[in-house]
């Protein structure tokens, strides 16, 4: 471990592929150190090679945000690894769609575990060390479909919704320890999401968002100085929703 004294530090997850893997590179373009979370080692190593060309520092955990009772431990240890968290970017999650009365128990309850326990417990491992800093960032990424809901997207629009609450239930306990929150919420973003087992949706992806887009705000917004915060930014293709 060979992190600079005098450069921030953030740890991203889900920097595998998509919008975590466009975060990981802008943030290194930047000059900040990186400690990158994802399911695939392979793809997180190729990622940590991308950003490392930057000139910054880069650690790779692989780790199934889906062992729930493992990620305090894991990220405490994390924290404890890089000395310093600058920024936390909660960016893992997952698509799903079917009707809410065809989805089942198993399917609800994985969709929430990942995308809304998991970063609840991502930031509580990380806290601790924010607390000792007396300063941190925390960006959860959301989505435009926590306050839109479309047919066939119930359980994953109220994954949504309830991150946007968990944002500034956070910032209400946290602020007077110098952390900041920010929900970022893209609109339709083309990424490897359209393409897994559990989304089954038939939209032009020439007309998304790229991952690129959705990364460059969150760099403005880890840029801000530590007297300004963004609570909740949206980002829409320009042609409007799909």
């Amino acid at each position: 471990m060979n992190f600079s004294a005098d450069k921030k530090r953030a740890i991203v997850t889900g920097a595998n592929s998509g919008i975590g893997k466009a975060t990981a590179l802008s943030l290194a373009q930047a000059g900040i150190d990186l400690a990158l979370v994802g399911r695939s080692i392979d793809c997180l190593e190729e990622v940590a090679i991308a950003a490392q060309g930057q000139g910054v520092d880069v650690e790779t955990y692989a780790f199934d945000l889906l062992q729930l009772a493992q990620i305090r431990e894991k990220f405490e240890a994390i924290a404890a690894e890089l000395g310093q968290v600058d920024v936390l970017i909660n960016n893992a999650g997952m698509g799903y769609t079917h009707s809410l009365e065809q989805t089942s128990l198993a399917d609800w309850q994985q969709v929430i575990d990942l995308n809304l326990t998991s970063s609840f417990q991502v930031t509580l491992g990380v806290l601790p060390r924010m607390r000792q800093q007396q300063q941190g960032q925390i960006i959860n990424v959301s989505s435009t479909a926590a306050k839109t809901v479309f047919p066939e997207w119930g359980a994953y629009c109220v994954s949504k919704a309830a991150l946007n609450a968990l944002s500034p239930a956070i910032a209400a306990e946290e602020c007077a320890n110098g952390i900041r929150v920010t929900t970022v919420m893209p609109g339709a973003v083309n990424t490897p999401i359209w393409d897994t087992e559990t989304v089954d949706a038939d939209f032009d992806r020439a007309m998304m968002l790229t991952p690129e887009n959705v990364a460059e705000t969150i760099l403005q917004i880890v840029q801000l100085p530590a007297s300004a915060n963004i609570e909740e930014i949206v980002v829409t293709p320009s042609a409007g929703a799909l």
